[in-house]
């Protein structure tokens, strides 16, 4: 029996180029594909400050800056780390590479090598990577990539407890498979929750305007936060995953139950804040608007609006209905941006300017926002930071520090008080 798959009506053979309908380049997804970088094969110096310039004072009155963790990267697009309190980073690359980082140390080999089985550029790729909670004891970690089809594959592979620092290729076991129709927003975020369930951010499967609808549907999962049990080790092709009984459409009719969340764009990187259970999610715009939604712990079934809403802004018809949608709690136009980056709440006490602060950023500026994560009021972010780079993606490592990615420049950066 084969891994559960997913499929949707193709309005056109074509996939559709990755140039934008308005913003800038790469407003159509997530960040687009980095220029050639070099093999990573060397072992980079030690960590050093990046040249950086804060744009005015952080809420409490102090710049950030960042610095360089390992370089020498090709195309990173996300950052997780083990949880099994070896300090390990671990560094996806879009080819279909994860890199360890230890002791700010770029390993030479690499953790986990499937290029050979995916489909790689503009928004394509290996996109998200997450380590079950209980790593080491279950062995196993999580990915979303897009295979030779270019369609979503979400598979956990293992890891030997001998052989810590390289992965079994040949032991993935495929999760779910989705069909995507265009070769753009696909998502790509895969994270576990304090409930211990999966969670997968999915597009609504490309083009501009979201032309099949998706992100209003039921019946398909283009468009959603999905959110599965991926049951113990001894999961199997036929039952790879099993659906929580407590999801919110479970018994609807025409519905299919994996669904969490609805009305997503293209969520560019989620992360649940561990203290109070919050899911926060930054969804790429359409032409104009790029915004950050959050789902306080506990709720379920709500519909982001895209695409009866870009933001806060009626997207297909002015005036539109807005009843029944959670509308974001921060948006800005591109002039600030035109491809945001999902962040994380702050609580690194080394970083002081930041603590309690919801930190974002944009692929296309470079700028750093934060807003303040306890209103539900929309807010006009506070700029932090203009990095001047390509940032793709915003993590916690073990100890609570803040890791970014660097698309364009194939490094791995941390947050820091600037002097």
């Amino acid at each position: 029996m084969q891994p559960r798959s997913h499929r949707t009506n193709v309005l056109s053979l074509v996939l559709l180029g990755l140039l934008a309908v308005g913003g800038c380049a790469t407003s159509e997804g997530n960040p687009s594909p980095a220029q050639a970088s070099p093999g990573a094969t060397a072992t980079p110096a030690p960590p050093s400050p990046v040249a950086t310039t804060p744009v005015g004072p952080s809420p409490a009155g102090d710049a950030i800056g960042l610095e360089v963790v390992a370089d020498l990267l090709d195309s990173p697009v996300d950052v997780a780390t083990a949880g099994d309190g070896t300090g390990r980073i671990f560094v996806v690359e879009q080819g279909g590479t994860i890199r360890v980082v230890a002791d700010d140390r770029l390993a030479e080999d690499p953790f986990l090598d499937i290029s050979d089985r995916l489909t790689s550029g503009g928004e394509r790729g290996l996109l998200g990577l997450a380590f079950h909670p209980d790593f080491p004891t279950d062995p196993r970690f999580f990915v979303d990539y897009t295979d030779i089809r270019g369609d979503t594959v979400i598979a956990s592979f293992t890891v030997d407890p001998a052989t810590p620092n390289v992965a079994d290729p040949s032991s993935e076991l495929i999760l779910l498979t989705i069909e995507q129709p265009y070769a753009n927003h696909n998502g790509g975020a895969v994270v576990f929750g304090p409930d211990g369930m999966l969670y997968v951010g999915m597009g609504d499967g490309g083009s501009g305007g979201d032309p099949e609808g998706n992100g209003q549907r039921l019946d398909t999962l283009l468009g959603k936060i999905l959110r599965i049990d991926v049951r113990g080790p001894d999961a199997t092709a036929a039952e790879p995953y099993a659906v929580p009984e407590d999801n919110p459409y479970v018994g609807t009719a025409d519905a299919l139950p994996e669904i969490w969340l609805t009305g997503l764009r293209n969520p560019w990187r989620i992360r649940f804040d561990a203290p109070t259970r919050d899911l926060w999610i930054g969804d790429v715009g359409q032409g104009a608007w790029e915004e950050v939604d959050v789902i306080r712990a506990g709720a379920a079934g709500q519909n982001l609006g895209w695409n009866t809403m870009e933001g806060s802004h009626c997207f297909v018809t002015d005036p539109c209905e807005t009843a029944g949608l959670t509308l974001p709690v921060a948006e800005y136009d591109h002039d600030s941006g035109c491809s945001i980056v999902g962040g994380i709440v702050a609580h690194d006490a080394a970083v002081p300017a930041l603590d309690g602060r919801y930190l974002f950023s944009d692929y296309c500026s470079g700028t750093f926002w934060t807003i303040d994560p306890t209103s539900d009021d929309l807010q006009d972010p506070e700029p932090v930071l203009e990095s001047g780079r390509g940032i793709s993606a915003i993590s916690l490592d073990e100890d609570g520090s803040i890791l970014v990615t660097d698309l364009d420049g194939g490094q791995l950066l941390r947050v820091v008080s600037a002097p």
